[in-house]
């Protein structure tokens, strides 16, 4: 039932969104011909033009959303040979539930499992079916969870969600095509934007009732406790494979490394963290529901599992592992089918990990020595430049730029941290340490013997100019050699850089440019184009090209660069920036100047305050 209404409801949302259409463009008419008796053509022209092509637009976000084709999301197609017992048990499922089984199963790298039906007819004739099951959930659950998690998709299919999903689908497709073609200050944008606000509150409420119906077969056929614990586990789960992503993958993928098991990586972290894993599964926050939300909260769907009558259903704790025929061989095809590695160098875990935190450390070294350089006026600033400074008794004059607040002798002494970081990096540099991968904790830095080192009392004493002949005859002891270790960078890269913000159409120097702000520097484009596309061209431009090839491309200036900022005016902007060697970067928004969200303008300020005080 809730499938029906759901197809209606879009249907006749979706016509509501066209009706809304046609009256504007009634009201346009009128207009038009009011204006032409009352001025003259031209006037009549230039006023009505915004107007008439974003009601173009309506017709071409219809005829994009009816020609796109709901192609099945890559993955990696399981035969039954690979599967077996997967296949066994959806068969048994779908059986159970009384719907037909899926014609593929694909796995697929996401945190999720979902189900799609290539219907025709908006759904009158059913058409070919695929499951789709996230590898995590495969290598993170017990058989009798991904039983609850395959009978729930299987439930979708039974409730004949995916037969007229395509119309809901299309519906949202439409509209959202539609006011990507709109610009935000043209006021036609404005009432349709408003309208897709109200068609989707009015899908998603069908959605969550969806839900909750499919939530009933995984009650069904796996029991209460299999189906309540299936969905604790997904929040911890999706938060342990955005941990593993951003603390083990990404900082050696942005150093143009790649791991050559991916996917094995993460079944080795959920070995290694299962203690930390299963305590977030047993406190998962709960939260308010939302109108907006096409899933109810796990708390309101745990508690609606909760009032269906009991069902005796035998646990099966063995690893969900075991449906699959070789897990690890089936992750390796998948990764090489989505992801790209470029040119990046494909190493084994320990390799990837020694040489992605060795960059890391490299990369705030250099950070340090830059400022060095800009200190001392060395050219090739490194591990020596600083000892210099400690031996003459110039750290703390070069160190308090690191610390607020701090005086010259306490930010001497608190040197010790980035000191730490530069010792680090020699160490490595003169092959005498590297970086040993943990699965249940950071790296270590270890020597020839694996042997872990620290060289944190090192740093203590290096940073002192009575105690620094003490540090430097330990680290010959170690066969570590200062003098190997140098500036790689001498200038901030993108090759990680993210961006948090973006203005159009912005003067520097009284030329306009679009520019983009990251997290370590501005990227200033010049020759932007019209400001009136604006906010739409940003968009394009951030979403086709990686942002290391927009910082190489343009003009870039990171904010280690500047010496201070002087802000003329908030709101349009206008600033002054002077670069430490003395040239000064003049700013200026003007009043067709867009942005690519509404607190790009807050978040460069945010930037200059931080870098003024």
């Amino acid at each position: 039932m809730s499938a029906t209404y759901r197809a209606l409801a879009s249907v006749v949302m979706l016509i509501g969104f066209y009706v809304v259409a046609l009256l504007q463009l009634a009201a346009v008419v009128a207009l038009g011909v009011w204006l032409f008796d009352h001025t003259n053509g031209i006037v009549t022209g230039k006023l009505l033009l915004p107007l008439v092509i974003a009601l173009g637009a309506v017709a071409v976000g219809l005829w994009r959303a009816i020609r796109t084709k709901n192609e099945p999301a890559p993955g990696l197609i399981l035969t039954e040979r690979e599967a077996p017992g997967l296949w066994a048990a959806v068969r048994e499922l779908a059986t159970a539930v009384g719907t037909r089984a899926p014609d593929e199963i694909r796995l697929v790298p996401e945190v999720n499992a979902a189900v799609a039906e290539q219907s025709k007819l908006l759904g009158l004739v059913g058409g070919r079916r695929t499951l789709y099951v996230g590898l995590p959930l495969l290598q993170a659950m017990r058989t009798d969870q991904l039983r609850s998690v395959l009978a729930h998709e299987l439930g979708h299919y039974s409730g004949k969600h995916t037969r007229l999903g395509g119309v809901a689908y299309r519906g949202r497709l439409a509209i959202a095509e539609t006011l990507e073609q709109i610009s935000p200050r043209n006021p036609i944008g404005w009432v349709f934007k408003g309208y897709a606000k109200l068609y989707l509150m009015v899908d998603n409420a069908a959605s969550r009732r969806q839900e909750l119906e499919a939530d009933r077969s995984s009650v069904l056929l796996a029991g209460h406790d299999a189906a309540a614990s299936a969905l604790r586990t997904l929040p911890a789960l999706d938060a342990a494979w955005g941990f593993f992503m951003r603390r083990y993958v990404e900082p050696g993928w942005s150093a143009e490394l790649a791991p050559d098991d991916l996917f094995g990586g993460f079944g080795q972290l959920l070995h290694g963290r299962r203690d930390e894993i299963a305590e977030m599964r047993e406190n998962v926050p709960d939260r308010a529901p939302s109108p907006w939300d096409t899933h109810p909260p796990i708390g309101v769907r745990v508690g609606a599992m909760a009032a269906l009558p009991a069902v005796a259903v035998a646990p099966d704790e063995r690893p969900a592992t075991l449906l699959l025929a070789d897990i690890a061989t089936a992750g390796r095809q998948l990764q090489g089918l989505v992801v790209d590695h470029g040119r990046r160098q494909v190493l084994p875990w320990a390799q990837f990990i020694a040489a992605a935190v060795a960059a890391g450390v490299q990369q705030r070294a250099d950070g340090i020595y830059r400022a060095t350089g800009r200190f001392t006026g060395v050219s090739q600033p490194g591990l020596t430049t600083v000892l210099d400074l400690v031996r003459s008794g110039r750290l703390g004059e070069f160190a308090e730029q690191f610390f607020d607040d701090a005086t010259r002798e306490e930010a001497a002494a608190q040197f010790a941290g980035p000191m730490e970081t530069l010792l680090d990096n020699a160490a490595v540099r003169s092959g005498q340490a590297h970086w040993q991968l943990s699965w249940s904790g950071p790296a270590q830095l270890v020597g020839p013997q694996g042997q872990p080192w620290d060289l944190a009392e090192i740093a203590k004493l290096a940073v002192a100019p009575q105690s620094l002949d003490v540090a430097l005859a330990r680290l010959v002891e170690l066969g570590v050699d200062p003098a190997g270790a140098t500036v790689v960078e001498d200038r901030v890269s993108g090759r990680d850089a993210g961006l948090i913000g973006a203005l159009a159409n912005i003067k520097i120097d009284g030329t306009e440019h679009d520019v983009l702000i990251l997290d370590r520097g501005l990227v200033l484009i010049s020759n932007p184009g019209k400001a009136s596309q604006g906010e739409k061209r940003l968009r394009a431009l951030v979403g086709s090209v990686p942002m290391a090839e927009l910082v190489a491309g343009h003009t870039f200036l990171p904010y280690e660069e500047i010496a201070a900022v002087d802000v003329k005016r908030e709101v349009p902007l206008k600033a002054e920036v002077t670069l430490h060697d003395g040239r000064v970067v003049a700013l200026q928004e003007l009043m067709g100047s867009e942005l690519l969200e509404k607190q790009s303008r807050n978040t460069l300020l945010r930037v200059f305050r931080q870098i003024a005080d």
